[in-house]
């Protein structure tokens, strides 16, 4: 495939990445605190289909991995939320079937397998280690949040969270310097910032929003922060 499509997909997946954080930000320091929103997951859904078939597309282990791992957390936490019913029937099939789909695809197919994607002689051992323990890390977030999240029966963004973002993002960004990856390079370099501020709300820190003394801002954000559920 056209290496401008495979990176094309690769950003758009990224932006809408990217998209999500900045939503779950924004409403978060509207608020002054640590908010998960509906929006949040349902980006979240779609970002993820679209991640996986780049990693498909660039032979990349660790980003197939990294999708498949946390891929129907997001719908738990849809579930978690009442929001996933909410969904139309077909869009709740498209979501199931696609993945299950990409998997057996990847288990039986010859132009694009799993043998294949473990076999990519461009990317050395101990760097697939790398970047694959770079992806579970980061992917462990999800995890814990889902545990988080069961225990206390609600769709919740704790601090571990956000700490272990930091962490794992840290070590793809590095990944994605040694592999010369613009997507994970891009992605990760931006990260950072919404991950700390997150951090800094859990332990008391003001909100940004608070500190801006203009009352037309404080009136604008007030009505997006109502938009986003």
């Amino acid at each position: 495939m056209n290496s401008y499509i495979i990176f094309g997909l690769g950003f758009l997946s990224q932006l809408l990445f990217f998209a999500r954080t900045i939503i779950q930000w924004f409403k978060s320091e509207h608020e002054g605190e640590v908010i998960s929103p509906v929006v949040f997951w349902q980006i979240s859904l779609i970002a993820s289909v679209l991640m996986l078939f780049y990693g498909i597309f660039r032979n990349d282990f660790a980003i197939v991995l990294g999708q498949i791992l946390v891929y129907f957390i997001y719908i738990r936490n849809l579930q978690l939320k009442n929001a996933w019913r909410q969904l139309p029937w077909l869009v709740r099939l498209i979501a199931v079937v696609v993945p299950v789909g990409i998997v057996v695809w990847l288990f039986f197919g010859e132009s694009y397998s799993f043998s294949q994607l473990l076999g990519n002689k461009a990317i050395p051992l101990w760097l697939l280690l790398w970047g694959s323990a770079g992806q579970v890390v980061f992917t462990f977030r999800f995890i814990y949040q889902w545990i988080y999240s069961e225990r206390e029966k609600e769709s919740l963004l704790p601090l571990g969270f956000w700490i272990i973002s930091l962490l794992g993002s840290l070590m793809i960004f590095v990944y994605a310097i040694l592999r010369l990856d613009p997507v994970l390079f891009m992605a990760h370099c931006l990260g950072g910032f919404i991950y700390l501020r997150n951090i800094l709300l859990y332990f008391g820190r003001k909100s940004l929003f608070s500190r801006i003394n203009v009352p037309l801002f404080a009136k604008i954000s007030a009505k997006v922060s109502e938009k986003i559920k």
